[in-house]
């Protein structure tokens, strides 16, 4: 072998050794393992009652809502939807329960109803009304006048007092006039005599919320004949019991 050949033979062993030695450090890539899917969103749920404390025979409204839910029930009404709102009259105090079914699992929502019983208004009873009208006296008035004459002093005080034996009663003032005057003129004139009898009564001791007052002027006449008789008894303040 001349020295030419051995050169080259020489070049080809150390390519061959290189690329032996190239091939066995090379690195296998490894393979990625797919992303696992993420676990179902868990279900979200609120229920609320307003108001929730009523009276035996009012009526709450119910509102809720839901999110990752595919079966959503409250209990005493069934199957609703997602949300919403529902009118509910219960009897007695309940706490209504609502649940919220997906993939994810389960929520629940509660909402407490306080029921009290009826308030029932304290209407003065038969005998009241009868010793009312027995007892309690109008107040009359001069013409075109809006104090309380002297002379109608008493009427009040036997007003106060019978009021003072039986606080159950409200009362309503009704301030009327003769025909005589404009529509406006009148009514002004009986509101300020159903005012008068209203202080009368606030200065002897009856409490303001227990008196009402109105005034008719001449639209309800007690009397309808034209004579100072009959226009004395409509210049007058009417009382009578609040409804």
């Amino acid at each position: 072998m001349t020295t030419g050949q051995l050169k080259v033979s020489t070049f080809l062993l150390a390519v061959v050794a290189l690329l032996s030695t190239a091939g066995c450090n090379k690195k296998v890539a490894k393979a990625t393992p797919p992303t696992p899917p993420s676990p179902p969103a868990a279900p979200t749920a609120t229920l609320a009652a307003s108001p929730n404390v009523i009276q035996r025979g009012q009526t709450t409204v119910l509102s809720w809502q839901t999110s990752n839910s595919t079966e959503i029930t409250i209990a005493g009404l069934g199957a609703v939807p997602a949300s919403g709102s529902r009118s509910v009259t219960p009897d007695a105090s309940t706490t209504y329960t609502l649940q919220a079914k997906g993939p994810g699992g389960t929520q629940d929502a509660s909402a407490r109803v306080t029921v009290n019983p009826r308030i029932v208004s304290a209407a003065p009873s038969a005998t009241d009304a009868d010793l009312f009208s027995k007892n309690v006296k109008d107040v009359f008035f001069d013409y075109d006048k809006s104090d309380i004459r002297p002379n109608e002093a008493s009427a009040t005080e036997g007003d106060a007092s019978f009021l003072q034996q039986h606080p159950s009663i409200k009362i309503l003032v009704e301030g009327h006039c003769d025909d005589r005057g404009s529509d406006e003129y009148n009514i002004a004139l009986g509101t300020s005599r159903a005012e008068s009898v209203r202080q009368s009564l606030l200065q002897k001791g009856i409490s303001a919320d227990r008196i009402k007052t109105i005034s008719y002027g001449k639209e309800r006449p007690l009397c309808n004949q034209e004579n100072e008789q009959c226009w004395q008894q409509n210049r007058v303040g009417h009382l009578a019991i609040a409804q």
